[in-house]
C-alpha cells in the first residue's frame, strides 16, 4: 500500500487496485485490475503523488498513473526484472520491495533473487544493480535525503528445496550516489 498525497493506494492478492480519498473512506474512488498477471507484491507511490509503482511475484514491475484520463493512462507500462538466466533456463523472482529515492524520482526494488537494482521509471532504464546479497532482498528505504538505502534481507520462504541452514536475517546500510540514483539524460 502506498499514500499518494490524500490517496490511499492498496494492491491485492487478487490483482485488484483500490484507490481511497483519505478524507472520506467510507466509498473506493478507483478499482482496477493490476496490469500485472500475478499477485502483488508491493506498491509505492511517486514522488510527485501522480501514480504508483507496483510489483509482483512474477519478476515484474509496472509503472501506473492515478488520472483516469485516457492520455495519461497511454503512459503506464510494465517491464521484467529479477530475472537470472541458469543452464539456459529464466529464473523468474518475486520483485519484493520498492522505495522512491526522494529527490531524483528513481526507485529500488529489491527481489528474492538477492538483488537490489535502481531504476529510472521514467526513462524505462535501469541506472544500476547492486552486488547480490545472501537472499532474498525483503525491504528498502532511502533515507531522508537520498544518500543511504537500507535494504533487509531475509529468507522468503520462496524456494522448493530451503537451503540449511537457513540464511540469517540482516539489514545493510548502503550509502549511495548520484550517479546510481540520478537519471542520466541523453545529450543528443
Amino acid at each position: 500500500m502506498g499514500v499518494c498525497g490524500e490517496k490511499l493506494v492498496v494492491g491485492t492478492a487478487g490483482r485488484k487496485i483500490l484507490v481511497w480519498d483519505i478524507r472520506n473512506m467510507a466509498y473506493t474512488l478507483q478499482k482496477r485490475e493490476s496490469s500485472l498477471k500475478y499477485q502483488t507484491r508491493a506498491i509505492r507511490c511517486f514522488p510527485n503523488k501522480q501514480g504508483f509503482v507496483l510489483s509482483s511475484i512474477e519478476g515484474r514491475v509496472a509503472v501506473e498513473y492515478l488520472d483516469t484520463n485516457p492520455e495519461i493512462q497511454k503512459k503506464k507500462y510494465a517491464f521484467k526484472c529479477h530475472r537470472i538466466k541458469e543452464d539456459g533456463l529464466e529464473k523468474i523472482y518475486p520483485v519484493n520491495a520498492i522505495s522512491f529515492h526522494p529527490t531524483h524520482n528513481t526507485f529500488a526494488t529489491g527481489g528474492s533473487d538477492g538483488y537490489v537494482n535502481i531504476w529510472d521509471g521514467f526513462n524505462k532504464k535501469r541506472l544500476c544493480q547492486f552486488h547480490q546479497y545472501h537472499t532474498s532482498v525483503t525491504s528498502l528505504s532511502f533515507s531522508h535525503n537520498g544518500s543511504v538505502l537500507a535494504i533487509a534481507c531475509s529468507y522468503f520462504l520462496s524456494e522448493d528445496n530451503p537451503p540449511t541452514p537457513l540464511p540469517e536475517d540482516t539489514i545493510y546500510i548502503r550509502t549511495v550516489t548520484d550517479q546510481e540514483t540520478k537519471p542520466k539524460f541523453s545529450t543528443s
